[in-house]
């Protein structure tokens, strides 16, 4: 059995474990069967905003008459935009950090599937290997609700729609959360008919209560958006799928698609790895418990990113990547700090949010002031034609910290910035709001709202 100062699982966040691990000049094992750079670089963040920044030009071109410009899309060349601007670019990338890797003298990379056969020991391959430490970062994948007759039919999840060969001319999406909301948004930009079923009233149903009210109508405009229905079966019909939903009273629809995507949430590879082998705890999802320093209830054994299911973004696991460094590497007993955590997602129009939302307040019995400010009352959102923009931000009444702040509309996910910094400082309502501003910037209608609490 070959033994390893550290074995990390997963080549995602995981890599800067790994390479803080060489340079202390550590033997490392490095587990990673797919393409190096996790589930971001390959099958989310980076392809999928390749992608939807096609869409963007798309839906200027669709609205350019609002500005005086008469415009229209004349083809739409998939091929180029799927693999020249997406696939080929981030597998470039792959092979370069793993060229990288394989020039590491301290780093021995396992490009196979791995699994826990006891504390600290796996299976890789043909061989078993010892850790005396072990990093768990490896992710999670997309989850498969247990509706009739899907594994009959030739659905595809988020992993295959970011590498379609062929634009398809329909498609029917199962769930409404961010995935399925960037996806959609997506292909219906570029000409595909779109059908989103979700069982809540809602689509991404985890935002602000507002927001997400406000997302959906935007989205519906559209699309064809069955909120409120449940999936019951999928089928066959020729070279379509039927998928059959109903509403809370039974009423049943059926929709016939060219394509099936399956957006219904992520679950975690602690399963495939046999986690539990190693009497590592883990919730009743299957996430990896940790504490505040990245810690399982194993000594010596840390989980980061996805699958341990604090935060699923690519920055929360970097940023619980450089707490797993120090603690795991360096020695010491350094706390991950996710204060003002935010979030975005990509889709038309966009939405961001950091803190608490309105709901979470209201449970709490939170003393607080709303203000809110839409878009289109600045002169950036005027010039823009966004109308259906807003940001609301919940403000403590007593002391006029910022507790939360969600943003629909054109760039949501920059003009958040400034109360992120303003949430992980300390820095008031108050004094955001007598922070000048430029004239008019996108970033007056996040000021406004602050000014214009109730």
């Amino acid at each position: 059995m070959e033994t390893f100062d550290v074995i990390v699982i997963g080549g995602g966040s995981g890599l800067n474990v790994s390479s803080a691990a060489s340079d202390e000049k550590k033997r490392v094992a490095l587990i990673e069967p797919g393409p190096m750079g996790g589930t971001c670089l390959n099958r989310g963040c980076i392809p999928s905003k390749i992608l939807i920044h096609s869409a963007d030009v798309a839906r200027i071109i669709q609205r350019s008459s609002l500005y005086g410009i008469s415009a229209k899309i004349t083809g739409i060349d998939f091929k180029k935009i799927i693999g020249d601007r997406a696939s080929s670019r981030v597998d470039k990338e792959a092979k370069e950090i793993e060229e990288a890797i394989s020039e590491d003298k301290y780093i021995t990379l396992f490009k196979t599937k791995a699994f826990f056969t006891g504390n600290k020991t796996l299976q890789v391959g043909n061989k078993k290997i010892f850790g005396d430490k072990i990093v768990v970062a490896a992710g999670t994948r997309p989850s498969v609700p247990p509706v009739e007759g899907i594994h009959d039919v030739p659905y595809i999840t988020s992993d295959e729609a970011l590498r379609l060969k062929k634009l398809p001319k329909s498609m029917t999406v199962l769930g409404g959360g961010y995935i399925a909301a960037e996806l959609a948004d997506f292909y219906s930009a570029l000409g595909t008919k779109i059908t989103v079923i979700q069982r809540s009233d809602v689509m991404v149903k985890n935002e602000d209560a507002a927001i997400a009210k406000a997302f959906t109508k935007a989205f519906a405009k559209h699309n064809n958006v069955l909120t409120g229905h449940a999936v019951k079966k999928v089928e066959k019909k020729g070279k379509n799928i039927m998928t059959t939903a109903a509403d809370a009273k039974g009423k049943e629809i059926t929709v016939e698609s060219e394509q099936l995507l399956v957006a219904a949430g992520r679950v975690p590879n602690t399963d495939v790895l046999q986690v539990d082998k190693t009497g590592v705890k883990m919730n009743k999802e299957g996430y990896v418990e940790t504490n505040q320093y990245m810690e399982t209830n194993v000594k010596h054994i840390w989980a980061l990113g996805d699958i341990a299911g604090k935060y699923l973004f690519k920055h929360s696991a970097n940023a619980e990547a450089k707490v797993v460094v120090q603690n795991a590497i360096y020695g010491k007993k350094v706390a991950v700090n996710y204060t003002a955590m935010p979030h975005a997602i990509f889709s038309s129009p966009q939405v961001a949010g950091v803190g608490e939302r309105q709901q979470d307040l209201d449970a709490r019995r939170a003393d607080y002031a709303v203000g809110e400010y839409r878009y289109i009352d600045t002169g950036m959102g005027l010039a823009l034609e966004d109308t259906e923009g807003f940001v609301r931000v919940y403000v403590d009444r007593k002391t006029l910290k910022i507790l939360g702040c969600h943003i629909l509309g054109t760039d949501a996910s920059t003009a958040i910035h400034e109360v992120i910094l303003a949430m992980r400082h300390g820095i008031t309502a108050k004094q955001l709001v007598e922070t000048i501003h430029i004239h008019p910037a996108l970033s007056e209608v996040v000021q406004r709202a602050c000014a214009n609490l109730e």
